[in-house]
């Protein structure tokens, strides 16, 4: 897991992404979610190759149930980009690393 992955939960998914300096790219997911694990290594890959331009956080959607309920999130992984506190797009589902960094790219 890269150090420079952010680990957000509910208490503190204000501070570290409402009112982030930067984009946060934010991953709900879960221990036991096959998805889940296939996408880590491509946030990993993220993190570094956008380095200062983009935040990227992970939250436990089993720790952590406040959050996703509060964005109706329904399946994991789900990859909500942030934007000055806004919820500018989302993602369900694994994508490889070149949709995620489509999707980052468009959304920017």
């Amino acid at each position: 897991m890269s150090d420079l992955i952010k680990h957000v939960s509910d208490a503190s998914f204000e501070a570290d992404v409402i009112k982030s300096g930067k984009p946060v790219l934010l991953d709900f997911w879960a221990e036991w979610c096959g998805p889940c694990k296939v996408t880590a290594p491509v946030l990993d890959e993220i993190s570094k190759d956008y380095g200062d331009r983009l935040q990227v956080a992970k939250l436990n959607v089993d720790d952590h149930q406040e959050t996703p309920m509060k964005f109706g999130v329904r399946g994991i992984p789900t990859l909500m980009l942030f934007k000055d506190g806004v919820l500018k797009a989302q993602k369900i589902g694994a994508l490889t690393k070149s949709q995620l960094s489509a999707f980052l790219d468009s959304n920017l």
